[in-house]
C-alpha cells in the first residue's frame, strides 16, 4: 500500500487488509490474449471494434452503470488509485500517495503533476473538490458514485495538488471507491454541465482515451489523447496508448455478435452467450472469463409490495428456483450458482448454500401457511387475489430473458404466476426511482462488500423498499469499522440478514466472458471484471 508514513499510519494496516481481496481470475485462453503464434512485437496505431449488446443511453462515467457502456466510457477518465485486479490492493494513479487516518474518517491524496484534461485544463486538488462536491447532485442515474462519498462532511484543496477529503463517519469502503469508474475525474467545465448534458454530450476527462462521437444505440467512438503520459501504475506502457482508436458498436443480439467476431468485421464482443461458445471456440478467438464480484444476479424484491411484505412468501420464492439448473442451461461455461447476495469473488463473502438450496416442497409449504391455496389452473390465490407478480427486466445482456423463463417455469410449479416485462436499458434509473415493479433482475459489480450499504441500507437509495431494521445498523457498523476481523464478522451478518429474510432472492454469479481476436493483444479485466484498454494492442 502506497502511504506517506506518519502518525497515523501505524494502523493503517488493518484498513489496508480490510480492503485487500483475491479476486478469481480464470480463462479459457490466456487473459491476456496473446496470439497462438507468441506475443510478437506489441506495435502502435490500429483501430480496436468492439460490438457491445447495449447502450444505456449516457456517456458520462459517473452516471453509468451498465458493463456495455461502462466498457468504452471507463477509457475516457483516470481515477484517484487503481486496484490490482490479483490482489484487490489500492495502488497509485492520479494520486501518487495518500494518507488515511486512523478512524478512517480522513483521506489525503497527493497528486501527480503535469496531469491535464482532454480540454487542456490542468489536474488540480481545487478539480478533484469539485467532482465531489457535484456527484452528490446527480441526480438518478449518479447512484453509484453517490453512494461512494454518501456521508462526506467536507473536500477540502489544502494545497495545489494536495485534497483532503473527510466524512463525518468511518467510512473504511471510501479509499476502494476511489478507484472505480463512478469517481473518475473529470474537467472542471464537464462538472458545471447538468447531468443531462453530460450525458448526452460526454466529458472531459484526463484518461488515455477521447470522445470523439456517440450515436444512442449506435455507436461510441473515442481516439488516443496525444501526450498521455500518467498512466496507471499498473499499466505495463508508459506514455500514450497503442491504439489509435476505439470503436464500440451497438448489437443487441448475440448470435449476430458472435458472427461478426468469427468473420473479422470487429475485433471483440461483449456477453458471449452459452450459445455461442461451442463455434468460437477452436477458432481465431481466445474466449476470456472473470466471475464478477459484488451483488449477484438475482431478482430484487419490492419489499413494500402487498404481497412481497410477508416474508413467508419471499422465502418461498427463494426455496423454488433451482439455481444449478439455471447456470447450467442458460448461463456460459464455469457460471456458478448463487451462494449468497454477494458473489464468492467479493472480499467478506459468506457461503449462504443452504440458505438458498432448491426445495419446491418448502416452497409450497411456506405459501400453504401464509394461506395462498392453489387453484385448478395451478396458480395460488388467497382472499381472490391471484399471487401473481411482474418482474421487470432490461435488454443488456443475451441470459437475462431465457433465465427468467426457467425461473418462470420453476415458480409456475409452486403455484407462482410470473409476468415478465421487458425494458430498455436506458429506463433502468426511472424504475428504480419509482419503486413500480414487484422485482426487478440485476446485479451490481463492485469489488468491496459496502455495496450492499448502497443497495439495501433504508439510509440510502433502498431500490428494493427494505423496511427499516436491524440491516441498517449492521450496515453502518461494517462501514465505520477499520478492524478486518470485526468487518468480516457483520458483512457476514448482513449477507445472513439479506438472504434468510429474502428482500433479494440471490440466482447467480455474474461471470464475464468475452470474445476476443487473437490478432488483439493484452485486453485486460480490472478488478471488477470491465476492461482497460491503454496497454492493448492488434497485430
Amino acid at each position: 500500500m502506497t502511504a506517506h508514513p506518519d502518525s497515523r499510519s501505524s494502523r493503517w494496516a488493518a484498513l489496508a487488509a480490510l480492503l485487500t481481496t483475491s479476486l478469481l481470475l480464470t480463462a479459457c485462453g490466456s487473459s491476456s490474449g496473446e496470439s497462438a503464434n507468441g506475443t510478437g512485437q506489441a506495435t502502435s496505431g490500429g483501430t480496436l471494434t468492439f460490438a457491445v449488446g447495449s447502450d444505456s443511453g449516457c456517456v458520462d462515467p459517473q452516471q453509468v452503470g451498465s458493463n456495455d457502456t461502462i466498457y468504452s466510457v471507463r477509457q475516457v477518465v483516470d481515477s484517484l488509485t487503481d486496484q490490482d485486479p490479483e490482489t484487490g490492493k489500492i495502488v497509485p494513479w492520479l494520486a501518487k500517495s495518500w494518507d488515511v487516518s486512523s478512524d478512517a474518517t480522513t483521506f489525503t491524496f497527493h497528486l501527480r503533476s503535469g496531469v491535464t484534461f482532454s480540454d487542456g485544463s490542468p489536474l488540480t486538488a481545487q478539480v478533484v473538490k469539485e467532482n465531489f462536491d457535484a456527484v452528490p447532485k446527480l441526480g438518478a442515474l449518479g447512484i453509484l458514485a453517490q453512494g461512494y462519498l454518501s456521508g462526506v462532511a467536507s473536500t477540502t484543496a489544502v494545497d495545489k495538488l494536495t485534497v483532503r477529503v473527510k466524512f463525518k463517519e468511518p467510512n473504511a469502503q471510501f479509499l476502494q471507491a476511489t478507484s472505480t469508474h463512478s469517481l473518475g475525474i473529470e474537467s472542471s467545465a464537464s462538472v458545471k454541465k447538468t447531468p443531462q448534458q453530460k450525458c448526452s454530450q460526454g466529458v472531459a476527462g484526463s484518461g488515455p482515451f477521447v470522445l470523439k462521437q456517440y450515436v444512442q444505440n449506435r455507436s461510441i467512438t473515442l481516439a488516443k489523447r496525444s501526450g498521455y503520459d500518467w498512466g496507471s501504475s499498473l499499466w505495463s506502457k508508459k506514455g500514450e496508448a497503442y491504439l489509435d482508436k476505439l470503436v464500440f458498436k451497438v448489437v443487441p443480439e448475440a448470435g449476430v455478435r458472435a458472427g461478426s467476431l468469427q468473420s473479422g468485421q470487429v475485433d471483440a464482443i461483449s456477453s458471449v452467450g452459452k450459445a455461442n461458445e461451442a463455434t468460437l471456440k477452436g477458432g481465431q478467438v481466445t474466449l476470456q472469463r472473470r466471475a464478477n464480484p459484488g451483488v449477484v444476479f438475482g431478482l430484487g424484491l419490492n419489499n413494500s409490495r402487498p404481497i412481497l411484505k410477508d416474508t413467508k412468501v419471499r422465502q418461498a420464492i427463494r426455496y423454488a428456483i433451482d439455481r444449478q439448473q439455471i447456470a447450467d442451461t442458460v448461463f456460459p461455461t464455469g457460471t456458478q450458482p448463487a451462494t449468497s447476495v454477494l458473489a464468492h469473488t467479493t472480499p467478506d463473502y459468506e457461503n449462504l448454500s443452504s440458505d438458498l438450496s432448491y426445495d419446491a416442497a418448502k416452497a409450497k409449504s411456506l405459501l400453504d401457511s401464509a394461506g395462498w391455496k392453489a387453484g385448478g389452473d395451478g396458480i395460488r390465490s388467497k382472499n381472490g387475489t391471484k399471487l401473481s407478480l411482474t418482474v421487470k427486466w432490461f435488454t443488456n445482456a443475451a441470459t437475462n430473458q431465457p433465465a427468467l423463463e426457467l425461473i418462470q417455469q420453476q415458480l409456475k410449479s409452486v403455484g407462482i404466476d410470473l409476468v415478465l416485462k421487458e425494458l430498455q436499458i436506458t429506463q433502468i434509473a426511472q424504475v428504480n426511482q419509482s419503486g413500480d415493479f414487484d422485482g426487478l433482475w440485476g446485479n451490481v459489480t463492485r469489488a468491496d462488500p459496502d455495496i450492499l450499504r448502497s443497495s439495501y441500507s433504508t439510509k440510502l437509495a433502498n431500490w428494493y423498499r427494505v423496511p427499516a431494521s436491524e440491516l441498517d445498523s449492521v450496515l453502518a457498523q461494517q462501514a465505520a469499522t477499520t478492524d478486518a476481523a470485526k468487518r468480516k464478522q457483520l458483512v457476514g451478518e448482513a449477507q445472513k440478514l439479506i438472504v434468510q429474510n429474502a428482500h433479494t432472492v440471490p440466482v447467480v454469479e455474474l461471470q464475464t466472458q468475452l470474445g476476443v481476436s487473437k490478432k488483439v493483444h493484452n485486453l485486460d479485466f480490472d478488478a471488477s471484471s470491465r476492461i482497460q484498454l491503454h496497454d492493448t494492442w492488434i497485430g
